[in-house]
């Protein structure tokens, strides 16, 4: 359902008056009052919107919603209310959280694959490359020889040849030359690090995030840097389920009329 209107005539409140509420220009609110993510908003005589204090709340649920769904949700959202689809709302809302849920199992079946892929090491041996296939197609078995070119490494973990040279330029690897060919070469150790580079890239990591990781693993043989960068990323989503649950909060306010829509609010 739409808000509940209000039983009186509300106060009426200017653009730089909402502008102000949300910390946003006044342009902007216009703009949200045109896109639909402010209820219907009556004009004066000489043309001007006259706003209300039931558009202050729709604009703060809006923003409210924005840091935890994202603009492109939240403005589906507000729409989807204002035309008294709230069914359709909510299947919104959920289908977020939905792919949260999903975004933190892969983030965990991640962080055991890539632990498995640590511990196997430069060896390329053990059952670490089992543990690792379940985590995706991308992960394939340890390599049963070393001194690979770019197109075995390629299809043992699952990306385009370009793409291991893009991480190459990047600094993420540094495969041997041949000599007079200059042909790359890859060891057990370049799998290792493109499976973990392949795994973090598929899990949101940018190639920045990822230097740090492949770094600390490599000067000292241990996966702390790789813990710390999940953890990074566990509490982001974290964080984020928080301000999903803060938009919902305000949006069920919202939806369901509450205060300060009456004359004076």
């Amino acid at each position: 359902m739409t808000p509940r209107p209000a039983r009186h005539l509300p106060k009426a409140l200017r653009p730089v008056d909402l502008a102000r509420m949300a910390g946003v220009s006044t342009q902007l609110v216009r703009d949200y009052a045109d896109a639909g993510i402010l209820p219907p908003t009556p004009r004066t005589p000489s043309g001007y919107r006259r706003f209300a204090p039931v558009h202050g709340r729709a604009l703060l649920t809006y923003r409210a919603l924005a840091k935890g769904f994202g603009p492109e949700t939240a403005r589906a959202v507000m729409r989807a209310v204002h035309a008294d689809d709230v069914p359709l709302a909510l299947t919104l809302l959920d289908a977020a959280h939905a792919e949260l849920h999903a975004r933190r199992e892969a983030l965990r079946a991640t962080g055991a694959a890539l632990e498995a892929v640590a511990r196997e090491g430069a060896a390329g041996s053990g059952p670490a490359g089992t543990a690792a296939a379940g985590a995706g197609s991308a992960v394939a078995a340890a390599p049963s020889r070393v001194d690979l070119t770019v197109g075995e490494v390629a299809a043992r973990v699952g990306v385009r040849a370009s793409a291991l040279r893009v991480w190459e330029s990047a600094g993420l690897l540094a495969p041997a030359r041949e000599r007079g060919t200059g042909y790359r070469r890859y060891d057990a150790a370049d799998v290792r690090d493109a499976r973990m580079i392949t795994m973090l890239r598929q899990a949101g990591y940018a190639l920045p995030a990822i230097r740090p990781v492949l770094d600390g693993l490599r000067e000292t043989g241990s996966s702390e840097a790789l813990r710390a960068a999940l953890a990074r990323r566990q509490e982001e989503l974290t964080r984020r389920s928080r301000a999903m649950l803060a938009g919902a909060g305000l949006l069920d306010g919202y939806v369901g009329g509450g205060p300060g829509e009456g004359e004076g609010a």
